[in-house]
């Protein structure tokens, strides 16, 4: 019986060559991000609900690192995406880098408002665009784990055995 991933991945190599120990650093960095991003809308409905300016101070937090763990994140997924051809030849690569990149722009543009105004820009504005940051955290990742599992991105055959 054929497997189209090992298929796939005989086809065109899509093995991560950013990685440390054979694990893709891309993998990797991109839970710290949705995390926080998740975080973020977390602490604006608290704020919503409480009024408790603790929640705006973390969400300032949560907003900041979402963002730049989330260039970390995204400048080895760019790396995967130029230096291996496999990975290009796909589109759900390129749906996944765009909604990415739109994230890197909604969590950046969250934490720009928040350093201007930590509690003035939650509602309804931070709100908004947490949950915002949050579709486009869904959306992402569908588009990341179609790679993984449907192509076989970040995989080589020595991992299917």
């Amino acid at each position: 019986m054929s497997n189209p991933v090992i298929e796939e991945i005989e086809k065109h190599d899509v093995a991560s060559v950013v990685a440390v120990a054979g694990h893709p650093i891309h993998a990797m960095t991109v839970a710290f991000p949705i995390a926080l991003v998740v975080c973020t809308l977390g602490c604006d409905v608290f704020y919503w609900w409480s009024a408790d300016p603790f929640w705006t101070r973390a969400a300032l937090w949560s907003s900041g690192a979402a963002f730049l763990f989330g260039i970390v994140a995204g400048l080895a997924g760019t790396a995967e995406l130029l230096l291996v051809p496999g990975i290009r030849k796909r589109a759900a690569s390129w749906t996944h880098a765009v909604a990415a990149m739109m994230l890197l722009s909604i969590a950046g543009a969250n934490w720009g408002l928040r350093l201007q105004d930590p509690e003035g820009v939650v509602l309804p504005v931070g709100l908004f665009l947490s949950v915002l940051a949050s579709v486009f955290v869904g959306l992402a990742g569908w588009h990341g784990g179609k790679l993984v599992f449907d192509h076989g991105i970040g995989m080589s055959l020595s991992d299917k055995d």
